[in-house]
């Protein structure tokens, strides 16, 4: 038995390589792999040795030979193959151990595009294809984690067809996902990352229950690593419906940088959001916004959830928390509770991945774009339509309602006072019923929005709104500009002695 060895990334491979040589494994390897494993005692053949050529055009061709690709490609239950086989001198090559060259790395390192080129692999994938495709007969590996597996599926005989195939799938998905990396790259580098082709490439984390309904399969995928790295189950299983919803969360909560932020999300919309001295008031006053919707929602704590947070948190049901960090005596609190489910990212603070795009399903496709962020200098940079200026509390909470707009489904507006939202109107398929929704709802709770700053994620199309502001008391307004009405609108503010500012930057979120 003959096994090809070839890897960039040589983590376990002398170790790898040392298990099937005790097996009886004849080893082939190249450049850099067959360096190390006669240096660690493996006693291995150079691939040049079988293929009776010199590796050629700066190693560019080592491997692209019949004498590799027949002694993997050849089925062995053929007769014609084997006499093939035997006929052109091509012995089998039985394992094929190969991961590719560093390309993702080296765009990251460099941006020089000769170095990019020559850390395309091409004998690699190519090798990979070869023996995934012959799976029966060929055992492919991709993946380190693999390694130990391999051997002990060796050693008792087991590496049946079942294992063969598994193997072969995670092969494909290497050499998919490699393709599909440079692909991309070579679209952001020279398209603008709008080419011809879009891939979506995505490892899985774990399955979840079911969908966003019973009757529907669901799992979680990630980009980069970033969920295997930042986020970890203390309590109960993630649910399809409470990722999206932690998801909304936590693009909320990171919005401050490392300000004591907590959020309160359900159905993906925040119900309550504030940003004061420590994480518990601000817990206290984000609840105060809407606590009939914060029943059964998930909570954003952009640092560490102790004791007396978590008792805090406790007096009503949630059915999420995710936090930056957890104590051990605040996991405690909730230990009889069964239905809560607590996360934690291992952090100081909450991290989001900062996804350079954004996609949405639509039905035969999606809709790609690159992602809205709100700029600290969109607020820097606004301009002020009224005569009246905002006081410097006004604008420090126009800065709160700016971002939470953003991140709120549209039509919507924003009402904050105090660096705590206290109303809020969302999704909704007019402007002014947004407003007026808003309203209602602080109503409803007992809560006085005298004093306010308002702020909407895109223009007000009429004056409407801006009375209804007027009525509850709303001293600041911030909003994109750019309606065909937009005098009306400064003419309502100058009216009511409103503080009125334009930003020029729209943020739907449809």
């Amino acid at each position: 038995m003959r096994a090809l060895i070839s890897v960039s990334d040589k983590e376990g491979v002398v170790e790898f390589a040392k298990g099937l040589v005790e097996l009886g494994w004849e080893v082939i390897s190249t450049g850099g792999t067959h360096k190390m494993l006669n240096e660690n005692g493996v006693k291995a053949l150079e691939v040049a040795e079988v293929t009776k050529s010199p590796e050629m055009f700066e190693g560019r061709v080592k491997t692209l030979h019949p004498k590799i690709h027949g002694g993997i490609l050849h089925k062995r239950d053929d007769v014609a193959h084997v006499a093939q086989a035997k006929e052109n001198a091509v012995e089998g090559i039985d394992l094929v151990c190969v991961n590719l060259y560093p390309f993702k790395q080296t765009t990251i390192r460099t941006d020089d595009f000769d170095e990019i080129i020559e850390n395309i692999d091409i004998g690699g994938p190519a090798m990979v294809r070869s023996a995934a495709k012959n799976f029966k007969d060929v055992l492919i590996v991709t993946d380190v984690l693999d390694y130990d597996e391999i051997l002990v599926r060796l050693r008792e005989k087991r590496d049946d067809i079942e294992f063969r195939r598994s193997l072969m799938i995670k092969a494909y998905e290497h050499t998919a996902a490699y393709d599909s990396m440079i692909a991309n790259y070579m679209n952001d580098r020279f398209n603008g990352g709008f080419g011809a082709s879009k891939f979506i490439v995505g490892n899985k984390v774990f399955d979840t229950r079911y969908g966003e309904n019973p009757h529907q399969k669901g799992a979680l995928y990630e980009f980069e690593y970033f969920f295997s790295n930042n986020f970890r189950a203390l309590k109960g299983e993630a649910s399809f419906n409470n990722l999206t919803d932690i998801n909304g969360a936590l693009m909320l909560a990171t919005s401050f940088n490392e300000a004591p932020a907590v959020a309160i999300i359900k159905h993906a919309n925040p119900c309550g959001f504030a940003v004061k001295s420590n994480l518990l008031e601000s817990y206290v006053e984000a609840l105060k916004c809407d606590p009939v919707s914060a029943y059964g929602g998930v909570v954003a704590i952009n640092g560490t959830l102790d004791k007396e947070l978590a008792q805090k948190i406790n007096e009503i049901y949630v059915e999420v928390i995710i936090a930056a960090n957890v104590d051990e005596d605040a996991l405690a609190v909730f230990e009889s509770k069964k239905r809560i489910k607590i996360f934690t990212q291992d952090n100081k603070f909450l991290v989001r991945a900062n996804d350079k795009y954004d996609f949405k399903r639509v039905d035969g496709g999606f809709v790609y774009q690159e992602r809205d962020d709100v700029k600290d200098a969109e607020l820097e940079n606004m301009k002020l339509m009224s005569k009246r200026a905002a006081s410097k509390a006004e604008l420090s909470d126009a800065d709160v309602a700016w971002k939470v707009a953003a991140l709120t489904k549209s039509n919507c507006v924003v009402y904050v006072k105090d660096s705590a939202v206290v109303a809020i109107g969302m999704g909704m398929t007019s402007r002014v019923d947004a407003a007026r929704a808003a309203v209602a709802k602080a109503k409803d709770m007992g809560i006085n929005l005298n004093g306010c700053t308002l702020a909407s994620e895109a223009f007000f199309p009429f004056r409407d709104s801006i009375d209804i502001a007027h009525k509850v008391g709303v001293k600041c307004i911030v909003e994109p500009g750019g309606s065909i009405r937009d005098d009306e609108v400064i003419e309502a503010a100058n009216e009511y002695g409103m503080a009125l500012y334009f930003t020029g930057i729209r943020h739907f979120l449809h």
